[in-house]
């Protein structure tokens, strides 16, 4: 009886392998393990969000991070996530950290290859009330009256609606503490779900099943959505960023270079609460970001006197603060987000971008000299970024 219930998963991960093996940037035996660990991340994922998905009593629950990666995450971002129902109504509460940003979506449908969720409602929190404590609370549910789409505290949910994500995003890893949020159904306070059944486990397999493959083909047609005939190496005009997150902006492309190639990319501090850049791979993920210097904040970046931010994207060590590690890919994803947003990003706050030799850097990178660290300061500036991000992980 086991065999059977868990047989359609047995299924799922042969064809994960072989979708992982058969994937077109594939080339190498190094692309091969990526992707073998890319698919043990998604096994991750899929059971964490199965696992969380019961409507009935539903808990945010975090399923995007350093080991459940999808979607190109954000290595400066916390991603929380709850299931839910038509026709019920929620409460959410927390306090306000001090973090860059802390933003609600509510989303309909699912991505899958094929097409794309929507965004019901997007705002941050400058959208509700808080008290002196940092505190704040809003309510989810049906429309009740005909003033319910103005009113900060009531969100109205729409048919379809499925899940609320909420996303913490850190601009300075060290110095900037999380909050806290809870989410809870109000029909189902005080009684708890129905046991779990031999039947029921058999729809959940089939269900994780499922989910695995989705997953998988979903965000390897992602880059091909996003950047379709984009000449690479070339980062498109800042643009607001698909998917209704209203106050955000972003610039992305793809990259690829030889291993005696760098890219210099220069872009003005924009003076907006997030500013980031991060490395991901065309598995639309991010690049290993915890041990290795894949992304930079404005708050992490060495900026110029004037103004500007300066990153060389290299496989090589050029020995300065603003390196962007490849980690072995010749070819990836790069993108910039500008978050809580009050004006549009222009094409003058927007990056420019350039492929140089890499034993050229020195005449190419502005403010080259004031840039340099020596092995020891990497180290030190690597040991930094684990601690910061172990303490964020406790927070």
């Amino acid at each position: 009886m086991t065999d059977g219930v868990t047989a359609p998963l047995a299924a799922a991960l042969a064809e994960a392998e072989e979708i992982i093996r058969s994937a077109p940037h594939v080339r190498t035996e190094a692309d091969v393990a990526e992707g073998l660990e890319y698919l043990l991340s998604t096994i991750r994922g899929v059971i964490e969000n199965g696992q969380h998905r019961g409507r009935t009593h539903p808990q945010l629950f975090q399923a995007t991070g350093p080991y459940t990666k999808m979607g190109l995450d954000n290595p400066d971002t916390l991603y929380f996530y709850a299931n839910l129902a038509d026709g019920a109504e929620y409460v959410v509460e927390g306090r306000r950290g001090t973090t860059a940003d802390l933003s609600f979506q509510v989303m309909a449908g699912n991505y899958t290859a094929d097409e794309r969720a929507a965004s019901h409602a997007a705002f941050d929190d400058r959208a509700l009330e808080l008290d002196a404590d940092g505190r704040f609370a809003f309510r989810m549910g049906p429309a009740r009256y005909d003033d319910d789409e103005g009113d900060p505290g009531y969100v109205v949910l729409h048919p379809g609606s499925s899940m609320i994500t909420i996303r913490e995003v850190f601009s300075d890893w060290d110095g900037e503490e999380t909050g806290s949020a809870i989410l809870r159904r109000v029909d189902a306070e005080g009684t708890a779900p129905e046991p779990a059944t031999v039947a029921g486990q058999e729809k959940f397999y089939g269900k994780l099943a499922e989910a695995l493959i989705g997953r998988l083909r979903t965000w390897l047609a992602f880059p091909g959505w996003f950047f379709g005939d984009q000449e690479r190496n070339t980062l498109y005009s800042p643009r607001s960023t698909p998917g209704g997150l209203t106050t955000q902006y972003s610039s992305a492309g793809i990259f690829e270079l030889g291993p005696d190639e760098a890219m210099v990319i220069s872009v003005p501090v924009a003076g907006v609460p997030y500013q980031g850049f991060q490395l991901g791979s065309l598995w639309y993920i991010s690049l290993e970001y915890v041990n290795h210097q894949t992304s930079l904040t404005a708050d992490q970046a060495h900026v110029t006197d004037d103004g500007m931010i300066h990153l060389v994207l290299s496989e090589r060590d050029p020995g300065l603060a603003n390196w962007l590690e490849l980690l072995g890919h010749r070819e990836g994803i790069m993108q910039f987000r500008w978050q809580r947003v009050d004006e549009p990003i222009t094409d003058a706050l927007g990056p420019t971008c350039k492929v140089v030799p890499f034993d050229s850097l020195a005449d190419e990178v502005p403010g080259y000299a004031e840039q340099r660290v020596t092995p020891e300061q990497w180290r030190e500036r690597i040991a930094a970024r684990q601690q910061a991000f172990a303490r964020r992980g406790l927070t």
